[in-house]
């Protein structure tokens, strides 16, 4: 993921005041003036971090999955066969963009409906692709790297909520979105990265789609990962992003969902999703209190060795005990 980091105080100060304003709301509607969805009193499904594990495998041993590869095939039809007896509708975006270079890149998003009638919508989203190189390598940044955590473990995590969408359907609407080409771009052109995301923010997979609020997944499944307060998320989603910090620490998971905020925003698909298509998104992200990413991040230690399942459980359990029982609770 391209993933530039900005320490922004101004940033920071706004999302502040963004949080103060949210917690003031008296949350009985959402910007659209639609009713939300109370409290729920329902059982929870127990999220299987050993099914997501072995997703997240699967996803590697397809190999790299380039734009333009046999494994980006590969994997995509996997995917879409896994998710289209899961979900009440599937629909499938083949199309090409453009790469940093000009080039033509094959992008294939895939997206999973739940409950399409329902007015009131959550979308959860994550990237499937891998970088085409680890520039990030300490010894030879031209080699391919698996990337377990690095786009395969936020699909895993989303494949496991999705199994238990179908067994046990939500009360809310949920859409997932797996998008293609996020980390192709190059480092001095942000806009580059994340072309996956801008091509479906620009031609919805739903004419005129709307979800209440986003939730991006990305480096989700690393051993003694921590996921900060990242500022953009802050400025544009602060209270589902609160709310969803809340019930993870209630979960028992405050080891890996921090409340500080070092006032650092990381350009990622969160940014078009909520600048493009209007949905305010926050990201769920891995870094460390320094501003780095972790010492895998692009390089041939992104592999299975990285991936534990505690991480992949305090993710994945958050995000079914907030659909199912609080999703606009905020």
């Amino acid at each position: 993921m391209r993933k530039a980091l900005i320490a922004l105080t101004a940033l920071a100060l706004l999302a502040g005041a963004c949080q103060q304003n949210s917690k003031s709301s008296d949350n009985t509607s959402d910007s659209t003036g639609e009713s939300k969805v109370a409290k729920l009193d329902v059982p929870v499904p127990v999220f299987q971090a050993d099914s997501a594990f072995a997703y997240t495998a699967k996803q590697v041993s397809f190999g790299p999955r380039i734009p333009n590869t046999p494994a980006q095939e590969k994997c995509a039809d996997w995917l879409i066969n896994n998710f289209r007896p899961w979900a009440d509708t599937l629909y499938v975006q083949r199309t090409t963009v453009i790469g940093p270079k000009k080039e033509k890149l094959p992008c294939i998003n895939i997206i999973a409906s739940f409950n399409p009638a329902a007015k009131q919508r959550v979308l959860l989203l994550a990237h499937w692709d891998t970088r085409p190189w680890a520039d990030e390598d300490a010894f030879d940044k031209t080699k391919k790297l698996d990337g377990a955590d690095d786009g395969a473990s936020g699909v895993a995590v989303l494949m496991e909520v999705a199994r238990q969408f179908h067994a046990q359907k939500p009360e809310a609407g949920v859409d997932i979105l797996l998008v293609d080409v996020e980390d192709y771009g190059a480092k001095n052109n942000e806009n580059s990265f994340c072309l996956g995301t801008q091509y479906w923010a620009k031609n919805p997979h739903v004419k005129g789609y709307k979800a209440n609020y986003g939730i991006l997944l990305d480096m989700v499944g690393a051993r003694g990962s921590q996921f900060y307060m990242e500022g953009a998320s802050q400025q544009y989603a602060a209270g589902p992003m609160k709310m969803f910090w809340d019930v993870a620490n209630k979960q028992g998971f405050s080891d890996y969902f921090r409340y500080e905020n070092y006032g650092s925003t990381i350009t990622d698909d969160h940014i078009y999703v909520n600048t493009m298509a209007n949905i305010p998104t926050f990201d769920i992200i891995a870094w460390q209190a320094n501003g780095n990413f972790a010492p895998h991040w692009h390089t041939q230690n992104d592999n299975m060795d990285v991936i534990d399942k505690k991480t992949l459980k305090a993710v994945g359990q958050t995000i079914l005990q907030v659909v199912y029982t609080q999703p606009f609770n905020y």
